[in-house]
């Protein structure tokens, strides 16, 4: 067994439950324990400017500022600029407010000037107290795309856009061939004693990093424990279940999370909701050693009670 002062964590995260899973983590873990490797497969660019979502989820909830009802943007937030938009009739399905505003400005200025993506998250992570390294994924363009009945679209318009309805045909990520794990994600990596999935999407969140060229065997080299995003046979936020059925015919529960995992990282450890009791035994059939707990991440506390529980399981498995 490990001592957790001498830890060092890798976590995968994208989403509102990978941002409350680090969260709890970060109060747990020092900076220079706790690396946080972040989905950037959802970016795109709306009124001229660069959005990075998950990025921002994460940093703001670990600055705790976040919308804590939605889980993203920013709290006590307003909207007067995009009132205005609609106004010019500009596009206004994604809801920018007017303070999330100087986080883009402030981004699209910097990439601009050709600083790049780990470097101008650095700088907005300082500016808002973020201590824990939060690193992009990659800095080059991985956009996923939906391939949908409805046709091909970025991620954003189909999750945001399309409430996520068209049908789900398959994923693909452009530009997945020229883009690389960052020289600070290959290095969290290779120090890492141990790699958490966060609770995020697998299909939109976790596989746009496993798809990167060289990240797959970074992280077998490692021991790896995963936290269902699945409780009950529902997903807590999001299109998880759905994408479970129309993607690889199986119905969302928490061993077809673990089974999927599993199938490309040989899991170390898995974690499920006290709801889903009665999957234990039938993923621990699968050479996975199980916990059992309360995985709903509801506030920053109960975040870090569950992150005790999850470095408590983790440090017999390294």
């Amino acid at each position: 067994m490990k001592d957790l002062s001498l830890l060092k964590v890798v976590a995968l995260a994208g989403g509102v439950g990978g941002a409350r899973m680090v969260n709890g983590l970060a109060q747990l873990l020092s900076p220079v324990q706790l690396s946080i490797v972040v989905n950037t497969g959802d970016d795109f660019e709306y009124w001229g400017l660069f959005i990075s979502p998950d990025l921002d989820t994460v940093m703001y909830t670990l600055a705790g500022i976040s919308n804590p009802q939605t889980g993203w943007g920013l709290l006590d937030e307003g909207h007067r600029c995009l009132e205005n938009m609609r106004l010019f009739h500009q596009p206004d399905w994604f809801g920018l407010g007017d303070r999330d505003l100087a986080t883009h400005l402030t981004r699209t200025q910097w990439l601009r000037e050709g600083k790049s993506l780990t470097e101008v998250t650095r700088r907005i992570c300082s500016a808002l107290g973020v201590q824990h390294a939060i690193l992009p994924m990659c800095n080059e363009p991985c956009c996923t795309i939906a391939i949908t009945r409805a046709g091909e679209m970025d991620f954003q318009t189909y999750f945001v856009k399309e409430q996520w309805q068209p049908q789900l045909m398959s994923l693909r990520w452009e530009g997945v061939s020229q883009a690389q794990l960052t020289p600070q994600v290959q290095q969290a990596f290779l120090e890492a004693d141990l790699i958490i999935i966060c609770p995020s999407n697998p299909f939109v969140s976790i596989d746009p990093i496993l798809n990167l060229p060289g990240a797959l065997e970074m992280i077998r080299a490692k021991p790896v424990l995963a936290i269902s995003p699945i409780i009950g046979g529902k997903a807590v936020k999001g299109p998880a279940a759905k994408m479970f059925r129309e993607l690889i015919d199986t119905e969302a529960s928490a061993k077809s999370v673990a089974s999927y995992y599993h199938h490309h990282i040989p899991l170390r450890g898995f974690i499920i909701d006290q709801q889903d009791q009665n999957l234990q035994n039938e993923i621990s059939k699968m050479g996975i050693e199980v916990l059992v707990t309360n995985t709903l991440l509801s506030d920053p506390v109960t975040q870090k009670l569950i992150a005790e529980v999850v470095l408590d399981f983790a440090c017999h498995l390294v």
